[in-house]
């Protein structure tokens, strides 16, 4: 069974979000289910649809809003879902604050991307053994 992990992304840059997410799904066993481009507009979604997500990717600089925004907005989601930062700005002081935020991981856009990849076909290996023992 081709477990997909159901992802969100939170990208205001459309060529960026587009090769983002057609490399993802390429490469990873990823699914992207929504977008978004600004803090609030992925909040919302985030928490109404709080079942249906299992792994967000986050940006930090919004159209409106802040990444960080975000990451505080779905903190109280399940420990099965998994919020990852995806970032120009990959700092040691903004993974330390994303690291308040209890983001899981940071990745930085221009040179972390194989890392990103690497998280994302963990997770979803993860999931499906999950499942299998379910």
């Amino acid at each position: 069974m081709d477990q997909r992990l159901k992802t969100y992304i939170v990208e205001d840059n459309v060529t960026i979000r587009e090769n983002l997410v057609g490399t993802l799904e390429e490469l990873t066993c990823i699914s992207a289910i929504g977008y978004a481009e600004t803090e609030a507009e992925a909040s919302r979604w985030l928490v109404e649809h709080a079942d249906e997500w299992q792994l967000a990717i986050v940006d930090l600089f919004l159209k409106q809003g802040s990444g960080l925004g975000v990451l505080q907005a779905c903190r109280a989601r399940r420990s099965s879902q998994k919020g990852v930062v995806l970032s120009n700005y990959a700092t040691p002081d903004i993974r330390k604050r994303c690291a308040q935020f209890g983001v899981d991981a940071v990745f930085d856009k221009s040179n972390e991307i194989d890392g990103l990849i690497d998280y994302c076909i963990v997770q979803a290996s993860a999931l499906g053994a999950s499942q299998k023992s379910s």
